[in-house]
């Protein structure tokens, strides 16, 4: 078994590959710096998740030169430094951030930036760079982020694996329903996803009754009854051996007492939507198909006019990300792909299901990242 230490220098090793990939795109895209912030590109290159401050954080990548990585000075105990990656460069309160970000960026003519940059960092380097040109670093950085190495998919494997584990206990009555809140319900499912290794806790719906109609719902007071259907659709971050942490994200949906109105009907659909747009999940097929082929079952079915959604996202450092599966994006899928396969059927202020597993694609087909059952279960607590 590989130590904790020889885990964090392969992910290091996997990172300066990563900046060379970056630095090939860019050359080919004709931008001279990204200028990397708040967001996924940031820890996704150095290893450095930066905490949203109104003190900027950046990593300054120029195409042939080596990379900085800006911090406020009281930030810079928690940087991990990999210096075979880049330099640091801790700035102190009495320094001006922005400027000192802009003279590294220096002359560059096409500078990328972090899709979820604070304005006040773009609207200070666009004063500082007059002559330059801004465009988001997703244009260079996106393509390859979405496709993920062999150490990405291993953390991605892990995270499911702790969220099946909660899945599990659901499925298994183990979390009690009947008269409970939703929210005292979705805080005992987060309470369970960091005893199962997740570091934090990005989201836990539930949705009960009527409630289950609304794919995002929030939970509230509302107390779960017999007969009401419980969508729960929950995922959080995993650090496998401390380093940056990767998203889990399932739902299953469950029914307490006796079935709603139509209630197996449908949910027997989105189970063959879901296993049919899983099983269609191979190198070459378009994003969109997968989409089609789970949507066309639904709407045979009677139920097109209740799948209001995407069959699918992108995830990785972030929960939501390339390649989104959805008609329109006919990005073909190759080896390292990994996204969502999610199809629901919601009965608008009546009831509603949804199942949902990640998937990553390989050279043959794909890996299932959540293998908990998706068969129709009624629970009696």
């Amino acid at each position: 078994m590989s130590s904790t230490g020889e885990v964090l220098a392969d992910a290091d090793l996997a990172r300066r590959d990563r900046l060379e990939r970056v630095r090939g795109a860019m050359a080919l895209a004709g931008v001279d710096v990204l200028v990397l912030s708040l967001g996924a590109d940031l820890p996704w290159l150095s290893g450095y998740e930066a905490m949203p401050l109104e003190r900027p954080t950046a990593l300054v990548l120029p195409k042939d030169d080596e990379a900085t990585l800006f911090v406020p000075e009281l930030e810079a105990p928690r940087v991990r430094h990999d210096r075979g990656a880049y330099a640091l460069r801790p700035w102190r309160e009495s320094e001006d951030a922005v400027a000192l970000i802009a003279a590294k960026v220096g002359a560059a003519a096409k500078i990328g930036i972090s899709d979820r940059a604070w304005a006040g960092l773009l609207l200070g380097l666009q004063d500082a760079l007059p002559d330059a040109r801004f465009q988001r670093a997703s244009a260079v950085t996106g393509a390859i982020r979405a496709v993920k190495d062999d150490a990405e998919i291993a953390a991605l494997a892990a995270a499911g694996a702790a969220a099946d584990r909660v899945a599990e206990a659901l499925l298994a009555g183990e979390i009690a329903l009947i008269g409970r809140r939703e929210d005292e319900v979705s805080t005992e499912i987060g309470a369970r996803l960091i005893a199962e290794g997740h570091s934090h806790v990005n989201f836990a719906i539930v949705g009960s009754g009527p409630n289950a109609s609304s794919p995002h719902h929030e939970p509230g007071m509302r107390r779960i009854a017999l007969g009401d259907a419980v969508v729960c659709d929950f995922g959080g971050t995993f650090s496998l051996d401390g380093d940056v942490g990767y998203c889990s994200d399932t739902t299953r949906t469950v029914v307490v007492g006796e079935l709603p109105a139509r209630f197996a009907e449908f949910y027997a659909v989105l189970k063959e939507a879901q296993r049919r747009a899983v099983e269609a999940v191979r190198p070459g097929v378009g994003a969109e198909e997968i989409d089609r082929v789970g949507r066309a079952v639904i709407a045979d079915a009677g139920f097109g006019e209740a799948f209001i959604h995407r069959i699918g996202h992108g995830i990785g450092i972030e929960e939501h990300e390339d390649p989104y599966v959805v008609e329109g994006n006919s990005t073909l899928l190759v080896p390292g792909h990994a996204f969502s396969v999610e199809p629901g059927i919601y009965l608008a202020g009546e009831t509603g299901a949804r199942i949902e597993d990640i998937v990553v694609v390989t050279e043959s087909g794909y890996l299932a990242c959540n293998n908990s059952p998706h068969g129709l279960t009624v629970l009696d607590r």
